[in-house]
């Protein structure tokens, strides 16, 4: 019988989707003895996966299997690492038979959303035989109509991978020389002083950039213009310009978040909040996107004193599930023990409480692992207060002392880490941390 190697992930693994979306988390051993191999089976394969070996699967058995298989099959309901490479090289490697396959409810990233993909039912993740049953219905006849499809590798390059046409390896090489000159005017107009870097960068937009000519050109520049604001009359520019975008570039994902949080800093919070509410519904959602909407709903607060409870709730909520998506990601856990406090729900103490030690450990395992990210430090500090860990305090004000206030953006935090003193109500932990301001406000 021909072989059919299937890529998939395998034991009880996270969906990370969204409540009432699909379902925590998948059984993909049940999928695959009670989905896979029976649909397999009647396409007339001999059904393997990678796990099945003993022990884990070397590099080059894996490359093997991935070449000589038949038929590969990929799921990619989950963003798995492993899964995504292997689907890279099957389709690097073999013009035919890899098809991809999903829940209906899951949403894959960027460069697999472009390749089509076989949608099946999966309501549950222990897979019943119902569930089982349906799922061999859903997926049989659309393996068997896209394992002859072309891979894109192959698709893109005409003649890959031996008879390609050095006239496009030419062409391809002076659009990447272009590329590689358009990103040296990029970082000269991020190399001159802060005031200057608005007007040079709309200079550059109107020589280089209108419009765009590539997708890394639209996206290269209104970063630029984001990163150069100084002044909310330079979010104008900003949306300006991504307003005038053409279609093919202005309804990519990360520029419609870029245009929200845009539209919100130049006032229009309720705007921003019903453009990010549908990018989530259209894209699905990632703790930067939730990050977005509860800081919006957080301004609703602090301003709408008569709706205030409600917007509260809804920001803690935007954080809440941006937490739960990825614990490693601080922005919406290092908000969310201020507003559960601002509340004061019965329990919110114990939430901040506990949230707090998701913050501080993944702000560690950040500066650890070297990300450079502006805002790290001064969450860490911020978290280090909420928490009332004097300790941890006295810890930080050494590194401060060291690396100097403006990395710690003290400015922006020294009022929060005030605030913060009103939580703590051990008397000799929070003169310590009242000493601790002193040192700061000293630098």
């Amino acid at each position: 019988m021909p072989v059919c190697f299937m890529i998939m992930p395998y034991g009880r693994k996270a969906t990370q989707t969204e409540v009432g979306r699909g379902p925590a988390e998948i059984d993909f051993n049940a999928l695959w003895d009670r989905g896979y191999v029976p649909a397999i089976k009647a396409l007339g394969y001999e059904p393997v996966r990678a796990d099945q070996d003993t022990g884990g699967l070397i590099i080059t058995q894996m490359l093997e299997r991935l070449y000589f298989a038949d038929l590969v099959l990929a799921d990619m309901t989950i963003a798995n690492g492993n899964v995504y490479y292997e689907v890279g090289v099957r389709h690097a490697a073999k013009k035919t038979g890899c098809v991809l396959l999903a829940a209906d409810w899951s949403r894959q990233l960027f460069d697999v959303v472009q390749v089509r993909t076989v949608r099946y039912p999966l309501p549950e993740g222990n897979v019943t035989d119902a569930t089982a049953s349906a799922f061999q219905t859903a997926i049989k006849d659309d393996i068997r109509s896209l394992c002859e499809g072309i891979s894109p590798m192959h698709q893109s390059i005409p003649g890959y991978p031996s008879n390609v046409d050095p006239r496009k390896a030419t062409t391809m090489r002076d659009q990447l020389a272009e590329q590689a000159a358009f990103q040296t005017k990029v970082r000269a107009v991020r190399a001159r002083p802060r005031q200057e870097r608005m007007r040079k960068a709309q200079e550059l937009i109107a020589s280089d950039g209108n419009p765009p000519a590539t997708d890394p050109i639209a996206l290269a520049l209104m970063l630029l213009l984001r990163d150069c604001v100084n002044t909310v009359a330079d979010w104008n520019v900003v949306l300006d310009f991504v307003r005038k975008l053409p279609d093919r570039f202005a309804n990519e994902p990360e520029v419609l978040e870029n245009r929200a949080f845009a539209t919100s800093q130049v006032g229009n919070d309720i705007e921003a909040i019903a453009e990010l509410q549908t990018l989530i519904d259209t894209s699905g959602p990632t703790p930067e996107r939730l990050g977005l909407l509860g800081g919006r709903y957080k301004r609703l607060a602090a301003a709408s004193p008569a709706e205030r409870q409600r917007h509260l709730s809804d920001a803690i909520k935007s954080y809440e599930q941006g937490m739960e998506l990825d614990l490693n990601e601080y922005y919406c856990s290092s908000n969310l023990p201020r507003l559960y406090r601002d509340r004061r729900e019965p329990g919110d103490e114990n939430r901040a409480q506990n949230v707090l030690r998701i913050v501080i450990a993944a702000c560690e395992r950040a500066k650890r692992r070297g990300v450079s990210d502006e805002w790290l430090r001064p969450s860490l500090l911020g978290a280090a207060f909420d928490a009332g860990d004097a300790d941890k305090a006295e810890e930080l004000v050494r590194d401060v002392i060291a690396e100097g206030p403006t990395r710690w953006k003290l400015d922006s935090i020294l009022n929060d880490l005030k605030a913060s003193l009103a939580y703590v109500d051990d008397a000799p932990r929070r003169a310590r941390l009242s000493a601790v301001i002193d040192q700061l406000q000293s630098q």
